[in-house]
């Protein structure tokens, strides 16, 4: 979790930092990789548990979270390596064994405070949303192309917004007279399709549809199940994978692709002898979500969300 400093910097406010920590249990001598480095405040710490010679490969997709983390983490020299990609692709950007691996996933605060960025509903700004600001596909593609039944089915799956259609409804309806290109256009559409009695409380109307939209944009689901899978392959025995979210459906997702990595044998109950098999390839440390204590909510209101699940390679 990043948060942006007062001259539009990346500062690193690493959330559930002693929970992962304690999980990932990083020692000298030891690899390791942090899917989303952000701003670098999880890999600092991972780091300094690890002195003198722990390692790490800190990948992120934004070429400005990137820089900020080289510079972070510059005091530790070719004990750093910093690779611009999807954590989806880990495997095609290190051939070495690691110890722990951690994905944080999701948002940083820094792409949500900058408005140029176009994630948050709070502050007008282009219809961005791109992770990796390289990438064709934003959230104005979408909104002004996709078709009516395809925009309430990103609304529905990835936000599970109970307006989903009407909402898509008054999109296409309006983009039919002008292109919808900023944030503050689209909350307007929204706040207009969604009547006002039936707004949660203390919940912005925008909330779910921006959601869905970053997940649809970034490909958020469907990199992190690979990443999951990828992320298995590369840990050595006994290697943890610490993977922290911040809604439930990356929740959810994490714990079914625990369950099934634990899996030894799928084969349906009537077959009296396996056929499948599949070998159990972790052992999940995590029953429940490991949470956030109040303390760390009061300090960072953003970490609330957030879950921490682990699971260890066999």
């Amino acid at each position: 979790m990043d948060i942006q400093g007062s001259q539009g910097k990346f500062l690193h406010l690493p959330v559930m930092l002693p929970q992962v920590l304690k999980m990932l249990n990083p020692s000298p001598g030891g690899f390791y990789i942090d899917g989303t480095v952000g701003g670098g405040g999880h890999a600092q710490a991972i780091l300094l548990a690890g002195n003198p010679s722990a390692r790490l490969l800190g990948i992120d997709r934004d070429a400005q979270a990137l820089a900020a983390a080289a510079q972070r983490l510059a005091p530790f020299g070719e004990r750093v390596q910093i690779a611009r990609g999807n954590f989806a692709g880990m495997a095609g950007m290190t051939a070495e064994q690691a110890n722990g691996i951690l994905l944080d996933i999701g948002v940083s605060s820094y792409q949500l405070d900058n408005p140029q960025r176009g994630f948050s509903y709070r502050q007008d700004a282009p219809l961005d949303m791109r992770m990796d600001t390289e990438q064709e596909l934003s959230a104005a593609n979408i909104i002004n192309s996709y078709n009516e039944e395809d925009l309430s089915g990103i609304f529905y799956r990835f936000g599970e917004e109970k307006w989903a259609r009407r909402i898509a409804q008054f999109i296409v309806r309006e983009r039919a007279l002008s292109p919808i290109l900023s944030t503050g256009h689209l909350v307007e559409i929204i706040k207009q399709a969604v009547p006002v009695g039936a707004r949660e409380k203390d919940q912005h109307p925008a909330r779910r549809v921006f959601q869905a939209l970053r997940i649809a944009v970034n490909d958020e689901l469907g990199a992190l199940e690979k990443a999951l899978h990828e992320a298995v392959t590369l840990l050595k025995p006994g290697g943890r994978l610490a993977v922290v979210t911040f809604h439930s459906l990356e929740d959810r997702l994490v714990k079914e692709v625990f369950r099934w990595l634990a899996l030894d044998c799928v084969c349906p109950p009537r077959c009296p002898v396996c056929q499948c098999d599949k070998k159990a390839l972790v052992k999940v440390l995590t029953k429940k979500p490991l949470l956030p204590d109040g303390r760390e909510i009061e300090e960072n209101p953003r970490a609330r969300s957030a879950k921490l699940r682990v699971a260890e390679k066999l």
